[in-house]
């Protein structure tokens, strides 16, 4: 019998929705995980997440509402984070930035560019300057329609993003 460890990369998602939209329990993680992708916690904590971590569970308790302030966040190691923490941070108030920008480009689409050009149309600006990312949070997420770029993290990115959206969202080519 073996046991294969949840993965960070896409629970990273769940756990950013429930910082957006409300309580959210993730079972089947490993805090003591030597994936990189377990940074997404120092991000939710960063940003002031209710976050409950216990060994077997991640708990969200509440959405961040109008409390959640910007970070910095290095993703050099983690560039499968940039989607949800992009996600994060429009619903961060001030200025995010988030390092390593350089590792996006070789991905299923320039993700730097595809998140900045997308979340663009939700009303989020994106500052791509030298290996930085900039996040203007704070101004909500408007109705739109958006791509996914062929991208699934893109998708899960922008549909994350939608879930306190002031109207709806559409997402084409959502099932990447």
């Amino acid at each position: 019998t073996y046991s294969v460890e949840g993965d960070w990369s896409g629970a990273a998602f769940l756990l950013v929705a429930g910082a957006i939209a409300g309580g959210i329990t993730v079972k089947g993680l490993d805090v003591f995980s030597t994936q990189a992708d377990k940074d997404i916690l120092k991000a939710l904590m960063d940003c002031g997440t209710n976050i409950s971590i216990e060994e077997k569970q991640i708990i969200i308790n509440s959405a961040l509402g109008s409390t959640g302030k910007a970070f910095h966040f290095n993703a050099t190691d983690c560039p499968d984070l940039f989607p949800p923490l992009v996600a994060l941070a429009a619903y961060c108030k001030g200025t995010t930035v988030i390092e390593g920008v350089s590792r996006l480009s070789h991905k299923e689409s320039n993700r730097a560019v595809t998140l900045q050009e997308e979340f663009e149309k939700l009303g989020v600006q994106i500052d791509l300057q030298d290996d930085l990312m900039i996040i203007h949070g704070g101004s909500g997420i408007k109705s739109a329609t958006v791509h996914s770029r062929h991208d699934h993290r893109i998708a899960m990115a922008c549909a994350v993003a939608a879930l306190k959206a002031n109207g709806p969202v559409q997402i084409g080519k959502a099932d990447a």
